[in-house]
């Protein structure tokens, strides 16, 4: 069997909002809470991983890189413009609203409430 990621925990200000804002934003599915005591909010990213949205006191944000194929990517696009939420071509400018990524076709960068920093990557 190949080893493959499960889940992963990511830090958020409010597990529940900060998982919401992701799965809108990626157009994915959120999972019911989880957990002892439902302390995590996992967001289903494809058929073997989900993201787990923990509250924490003082987040420390986590880069996590996407690829996606060039429907998705704009269906990605479409939706962060359409909620107003800054994106770029460079994590150090994630607002610069360009997409003209240095390792890809089209690539973009985009920041949560939580300091988490989103990439994602199309190939065209």
């Amino acid at each position: 069997m190949p080893i493959t990621l499960n889940h992963t925990i990511v830090p958020a200000v409010d597990n529940e909002r900060d998982a919401r804002f992701f799965a809108d934003v990626m157009g994915l599915e959120c999972l019911p809470p989880a957990g002892a005591r439902g302390h995590f909010v996992p967001v289903r990213v494809n058929a073997t991983l989900t993201l787990d949205y923990m509250t924490v006191d003082d987040p420390e944000g986590h880069h996590l890189a996407f690829d996606v194929d060039p429907a998705t990517f704009d269906r990605i696009l479409a939706r962060l413009q359409e909620l107003g939420v800054p994106y770029g071509n460079h994590p150090a400018d994630p607002g610069n609203g360009r997409v003209d990524h240095p390792l890809c076709a089209r690539g973009l960068f985009f920041v949560d409430e939580a300091r988490n920093l989103y990439e994602v990557m199309s190939p065209e």
